[in-house]
């Protein structure tokens, strides 16, 4: 019998915990930078060297963190269930806890890419990106990572995914950010939509939905015990 397929949909609210500062909460990395001054096209072709430190920050500090408890036990999932992981985070926790399935909708900051070819995609050996670093067409590279006002081409295999859930676990995103909002619109009718956020989150658009009104490791961990002795 093919097991039941969990598919997870997290947000800031899961990197959090490992001490990886969110853009919108209060104290936020948005309150500390100008959004269309470090995460746009427009940002990047008008001051790459501002762009490149921002990332390389973020960047740096990734080597510093380490999983957290709701990483972990999304992991445990995989003994009992087909866990596929949708993540709007760029860092690469998940996989670091072990996660198999991990689909990035905005990027990862681990990798850079060239600034002509969109599928010109390299792991960036350490957390520095220098101006000079050319891919092979000889362009500077770029993070790589969705900016504002660019299009998210993972939302349509996401939704797909989506489309295949029997559970649906989101955790520590607000579900303001579209299109990966959007995606629990696309779960089956029988499908179970489950929430961890410790702030108020409108789900009046989910049905049946189940709230868990905790932090994302102190939820997630008391939901995958309750879904593996079930």
């Amino acid at each position: 019998m093919s097991k039941k397929r969990i598919v997870v949909l997290s947000g800031a609210g899961v990197s959090a915990e490992s001490g990886i500062s969110t853009f919108r909460d209060s104290g936020g990395l948005w309150e500390k930078y100008d959004i269309m001054e470090v995460a746009t096209f427009e940002a990047w072709t008008r001051n790459q060297a501002l762009v490149m430190d921002f990332y390389n920050q973020r960047r740096k500090q990734l080597y510093e963190v380490e999983p957290n408890a709701a990483h972990y036990a999304l992991v445990k999932l995989e003994e009992q269930f087909d866990v596929q992981i949708i993540t709007q985070n760029v860092d690469d926790l998940h996989e670091r806890a072990g996660s198999k399935n991990v689909m990035h909708l905005h990027g990862e900051l681990k990798k850079v890419r060239s600034s002509v070819d969109e599928d010109l995609v390299y792991e960036l050996d350490g957390w520095e990106l220098k101006k000079g670093d050319t891919c092979e067409k000889g362009s500077q590279l770029r993070p790589h990572i969705v900016w504002f006002g660019e299009p998210v081409p993972m939302i349509p295999p996401a939704a797909e995914l989506c489309s295949t859930a029997d559970i649906m676990i989101i955790i520590g995103t607000s579900l303001n950010v579209y299109p990966a909002a959007s995606l629990v619109g696309y779960v089956p009718d029988y499908c179970h939509v489950y929430l961890i956020d410790p702030a108020e989150v409108n789900v009046a658009h989910i049905p049946g939905v189940t709230v868990i009104r905790e932090k994302a490791g102190k939820g997630t961990a008391e939901l995958v015990n309750k879904l593996l002795n079930e």
